[in-house]
C-alpha cells in the first residue's frame, strides 16, 4: 500500500497516521462536549453515528496524497448561529453544531434550516501548540457550501466562492502573536435560487432533488510549513514509456533550490531523481507494475525539497502506473482501454448522500464501506454523480482498485431544450450568463486540479443530462487539453455532440445503446443510466409511505430476475460495441429507492453471489473482443 496524492488538494496516510499528535491536539478540547451534542431529527440513522465522538470528529489526515506530520483538526463542536444576511460578526450564538456536518444534517446536531435570505455564522477558538510556532501557518478547509468568509480574531481574512473545492489562507500574520486566536465563518448560500453548482440540492426536496447542504461539511484543519514550502504536485504516468513526470510547486522559492523525487515499492527503492525548483521531474519506473480493478498496486512518492544540501520541506504522496484509452476493435468500433486493454467498466451511480450526515460520511469506515460493498456487488466502477467527494474517498478508491467517472457537480438549470437521442435534432445548449458561465469555470478547473493526481479516476464529465449545459464543445476541449491523460465524456445523457471521447445514453429501465455503425467509429458507446429498480423496505426508508423509483417491485427474487435479464441484455451489446454501463443506482437517497443498498445501509437487497455472477457475464463478454493489434 503507499500514501498520497497531490495538486491543491493535497493529502495525508490512512486513518492511523500520526496518533499520538491527533491525541494530544483533539485533548486539548473540553471535556464536556459529549454532553452537548446528539444527533437531531427523527430520520433513519446508520449504524455508524452511534460510533461519532463528538470531541474528535472525522480526525482521519484529510489529505492522502500530500503527507505532512504537523497538523491539527479544528473539527468538533463550534458554536453557530442563523442571522439576517446583512448581519456582521455576532457576538450571541443559538447553540453547538458539529463540525464537519452541514447545518441541516441529522449529526450536526441542529438539523435547521439557513434559507437564501440568512447567513449562517461558526465561531471558535484554538491554540497553536509550541511546535508550530514560527512556522507558516496554512488554515484548510476542505469544503465549504458555499460562499465562505473567514475571520481570525475579527479581522477578515479570506473570501471562498466554492462548494465543492478545497481552499486555504495563510494566517501567518495574524497568529503570529500565539495565544487563543477566534476562528469565524459566515456562509452564505443561495441554493438553487443562484447560478452556482449545488448538484441535487433544493429548497423543497421532491423525487430525485435532495435536502439543501450548507455551510461547512469537510474537515477544518491547521498545518505547519516552512516559509518555503511545497504547495502542490502533478504526477502523470505514462505506462507505455515506463516513466512519470513530476511537477512540484514551490511557495517562496530561492536560488539553488532542488526538488528531490523518490519512488518506493515498500521498502525498496524504484527511482530516484533530482531537479532545480520549478522544472519538470522525469523518473523512470522498469518493469512497472500496472494498477488496475484487480490489482491496485501503489506506488510511494517522497517529494523533498533541498535548499543547500539539506532537507527543508518534504511531503509524503504516491502514485500508479495506469493508462486510460479509446482505440478501435478488429471492426473499427471504439472501445474503452485500460492499460492497453479492453476492460468493461460497470458501474453504480452513486449519489454519495447519508440519511444521518447528507453530504459528509459519518466516519470514515462509512465512506469506505460503501465502495467496498460496491466492489462485493461485482461493479468495477462507480460513477460519482454531480457531487464531489473528499479526498479520502478517492484514495480509498484507489487503494481498493475502484474506476471512477467524476460528475461536476450541476447548476444553473433550466432555460433549454433537452433531447436525448443521439442523432436527433432537438437538443440545445443554455445560454448562460457571464456570472454563471465564470463560476462553473472557477469550480470545475479547481477540482480538475484538486482531484488530478488520484489513478482511480478516468473520466471527467463536465454536464449531466443537459443540466445548465453550454457552450458544450468548448468546454469539452478546455477539459480535453487541461487533463489529455483521462477520457472526457461530455454530457451524459445530455445533448450530443461530435466532440469528446465518449457518447454516453441514459434509459430507463431497461439498457439500450446506440448505433454502433453509426456513432461507434468516432466515440466510444456507453449506457451511462439504466435501471432504477425500486424495493422499499419498511423501516429502512427516509418517509413512511409515497417512496419512489423509476420501477417498484414488492419481492426482491422479482427484482433481482428483471436485474439479470437486463445484463443478458447487456452481454449481446458489449458484443456489438458498447464500452461501460452504469446501473441506477448504489444506494437509496430520501424519497428514492432505487438503490441496491437501503439508504441507512444496512440491507443489502440483492443477493451478493447472485449480482457477482451477473457482472461477471459482462467482463468475459469483454473478454472475447478482437482487436488488429
Amino acid at each position: 500500500m503507499k500514501t498520497g496524492l497531490t495538486g491543491k488538494c493535497a493529502s495525508g496516510k490512512g486513518a492511523s497516521v500520526f496518533p499520538a499528535l491527533i491525541f494530544l491536539l483533539f485533548s486539548l478540547t473540553a471535556p464536556g462536549q459529549q454532553a452537548q451534542w446528539r444527533p437531531a431529527g427523527d430520520k433513519i440513522k446508520t449504524v455508524w453515528t452511534d460510533s461519532i465522538d463528538p470531541v474528535k470528529p472525522s480526525p482521519e489526515y484529510p489529505r492522502p496524497q500530500m503527507v505532512r506530520d504537523l497538523w491539527m483538526n479544528l473539527n468538533g463542536l463550534w458554536d453557530y448561529t442563523i442571522l439576517p444576511a446583512t448581519s456582521s460578526i455576532p457576538s450571541k450564538f443559538e447553540g453547538k453544531i458539529l463540525v464537519p456536518f452541514a447545518v441541516e444534517s441529522s449529526l450536526s446536531g441542529v438539523a435547521g434550516k439557513v434559507g437564501v435570505d440568512s447567513v449562517l455564522w461558526y465561531r471558535t477558538s484554538f491554540d497553536l501548540p509550541k511546535s508550530m510556532r514560527g512556522k507558516t501557518i496554512l488554515l484548510h478547509f476542505g469544503a465549504v457550501d458555499w460562499e465562505s468568509d473567514i475571520y481570525i480574531d475579527s479581522k477578515k481574512v479570506f473570501t471562498h466562492r466554492g462548494g465543492y473545492d478545497p481552499f486555504y489562507v495563510d494566517i501567518t500574520p495574524h497568529v503570529s502573536k500565539g495565544g487563543s486566536h477566534q476562528l469565524d465563518v459566515r456562509v452564505s448560500d443561495p441554493v438553487d435560487r443562484g447560478p452556482q453548482p449545488r448538484g441535487k440540492q433544493v429548497s423543497r426536496p421532491e423525487g430525485i432533488w435532495y435536502t439543501s447542504v450548507t455551510g461547512i461539511w469537510q474537515t477544518v484543519w491547521v498545518e505547519a510549513v516552512p516559509a518555503s514550502y511545497i504547495s502542490s504536485t502533478r504526477h502523470l504516468p505514462d505506462i507505455d514509456k515506463k516513466t512519470v513526470m513530476v511537477n512540484v510547486k514551490i511557495e517562496n522559492p530561492s536560488q539553488g533550490d532542488m526538488v528531490r523525487v523518490k519512488i518506493m515499492d515498500g521498502a525498496s527503492t524504484v527511482s530516484v531523481t533530482e531537479a532545480p525548483a520549478g522544472e519538470e521531474i522525469k523518473l523512470t519506473v522498469e518493469n512497472p507494475r500496472l494498477w488496475s480493478p484487480d490489482d491496485p498496486f501503489l506506488y510511494d512518492l517522497k517529494i523533498s525539497l533541498v535548499r543547500k544540501g539539506k532537507v527543508t520541506d518534504e511531503v509524503g504522496s504516491y502514485f500508479a502506473m495506469r493508462k486510460i484509452s479509446v482505440e478501435p476493435d478488429i471492426n473499427g468500433v471504439l472501445r474503452m482501454m485500460l492499460n492497453n486493454r479492453f476492460v468493461f467498466q460497470y458501474g453504480t451511480l452513486d449519489q454519495g448522500w447519508w440519511p444521518d450526515g447528507l453530504y459528509t460520511a459519518p466516519t470514515d469506515e462509512a465512506l469506505l464501506f460503501d465502495i467496498v460493498k460496491t466492489k462485493e456487488m461485482g461493479f468495477n466502477m462507480i460513477r460519482k454523480h454531480v457531487k464531489v467527494e473528499p479526498a479520502r474517498w478517492y484514495y480509498h478508491c484507489d487503494r481498493a482498485g475502484m474506476l471512477v467517472w467524476q460528475d461536476m457537480p450541476s447548476g444553473d438549470l433550466g432555460g433549454h431544450r433537452w433531447n436525448d437521442k443521439p442523432g436527433m435534432e432537438g437538443g440545445s445548449d443554455k445560454n448562460r450568463s457571464e456570472e454563471s458561465e465564470n463560476i462553473y469555470r472557477k469550480e470545475w478547473n479547481a477540482i480538475m486540479d484538486c482531484l488530478y493526481n488520484f489513478p482511480s479516476i478516468v473520466v471527467w464529465v463536465p454536464f449531466n443530462e443537459s443540466w445548465g449545459q453550454f457552450k458544450t464543445a468548448e468546454i469539452t476541449q478546455w477539459t480535453k487539453e487541461k487533463d489529455p491523460s483521462r477520457l472526457v465524456n461530455s454530457a451524459s445523457g445530455g445533448n450530443f455532440h461530435d466532440v469528446g471521447d465518449i457518447l454516453d445514453v441514459h434509459n430507463y429501465p431497461g439498457p439500450v445503446m446506440p448505433k454502433p455503425e453509426i456513432f461507434g467509429k468516432k466515440q466510444a458507446l456507453v449506457l451511462g443510466e439504466f435501471g432504477g429498480l425500486g424495493l422499499p423496505l419498511e423501516g429502512h426508508t427516509w418517509l413512511g409511505k409515497n417512496n419512489w423509483g423509476y420501477r417498484s417491485f414488492s419481492s426482491a427474487d422479482t427484482l433481482f430476475m428483471t436485474y439479470s435479464g437486463y445484463l443478458d441484455q447487456m452481454v449481446r451489446f458489449i458484443e456489438r460495441g458498447l464500452s461501460a454501463a452504469i446501473y441506477t443506482q448504489t444506494t437509496d437517497v430520501e424519497i428514492e429507492t432505487n438503490g441496491l443498498l437501503t439508504y441507512d445501509r444496512k440491507v443489502v437487497k440483492l443477493p451478493l453471489a447472485g449480482l457477482r455472477e451477473t457482472s461477471r457475464r459482462l467482463y468475459e463478454s469483454a473478454e472475447k473482443i478482437r482487436f488488429g493489434k
